[in-house]
């Protein structure tokens, strides 16, 4: 997915951030109680979080049954390259995906659906956001 450019119905932090920011914190309150795994928004815990899907995956649940697992644990990705770089969650479409300071665009929902499906690594994606 190549997000959009300049749609009249872009949006910035607050209003982008505030869904993605609320799905990060449920999946933390999740992990934390169900799979008592903790998650502390540093880039070190991403490696968590790649098992947890790999995990997942594994157990060869359907993808509608981890759907929103999946969206968040991409949205705690994305949460931890805001919250280490100043980065800024963007919307348009039903999509939500992040602005570094650099310009670069990144998606970490999509990145933990690649995961799921074998293919992806949100542990990785946050080091190349890191830079």
């Amino acid at each position: 997915m190549t997000p959009r450019h300049g749609t009249a119905q872009q949006q910035t932090r607050p209003h982008a951030a505030a869904r993605p920011a609320r799905w990060a914190a449920d999946a933390v309150a999740v992990m934390r109680e169900g799979a008592r795994v903790r998650l502390d928004y540093s880039a070190q815990s991403l490696w968590r979080v790649d098992r947890m899907i790999e995990e997942i995956r594994r157990e060869d649940a359907p993808y509608d049954a981890v759907r929103e697992t999946l969206r968040g644990l991409g949205a705690y990705a994305g949460e931890v390259i805001v919250r280490h770089t100043g980065a800024e969650w963007w919307s348009s479409g039903g999509d939500h995906w992040i602005r570094t300071p650099d310009g670069r665009l990144w998606d970490p929902i999509d990145e933990a659906r690649c995961c799921y499906g074998g293919s992806g690594s949100l542990r990785l994606l946050c080091r190349d956001a890191l830079g």
